[in-house]
């Protein structure tokens, strides 16, 4: 039990977990931010300045691409991943950190022509994984302005 303190079960704790010093970034399992919920540009930037190694520059030319095809697109940090859409609390699209690549969610991803790789348990819901170096930017440009005109998922 080297390095783990038994508890007062008898059983070894886990390592113990530094607290977080004020305005201090946490990254949850798979390296995901956890950010504050909050609307608007300022906690998507501070989401996507977060996004651990390759991830945040990503995240820079999701949240650029989004930008350019959707000319005031809506934002927003809800459950840890930055939401996009056109109407406030109505979202097209959401991205979030795992060990390996960013998942890039269409909530009406069956609507996209093509439809995304990714599918879902939920029924019209299609995903993106993003992993290092392997962004097609033409067809993610596509499928948001596609995604941006279908209706969204009030969340």
């Amino acid at each position: 039990m080297v390095g783990k303190k038994p508890s007062k079960g008898g059983k070894a704790a886990g390592p113990r977990q530094a607290t977080p010093k004020p305005g201090e970034i946490v990254l949850l399992s798979g390296g995901n931010p956890q950010i504050p919920k909050g609307y608007g540009d300022g906690p998507v930037k501070a989401y996507i300045a977060a996004m651990p190694g390759w991830k945040s520059d990503l995240g820079r030319r999701l949240d650029a691409l989004i930008e350019r095809e959707v000319p005031g697109v809506r934002k927003a940090v809800k459950w840890n991943s930055p939401f996009y859409g056109v109407e406030d609390d109505v979202w097209f699209l959401s991205f979030h950190c795992f060990t390996k690549y960013v998942k890039v969610t269409f909530f009406r991803g069956t609507s996209l022509t093509p439809p995304p790789p990714g599918k879902s348990k939920h029924p019209e819901v299609r995903y993106l994984d993003v992993h290092e170096g392997q962004l097609d930017e033409a067809q993610f440009a596509q499928w948001v302005k596609q995604a941006s005109g279908l209706p969204g998922e009030r969340m």
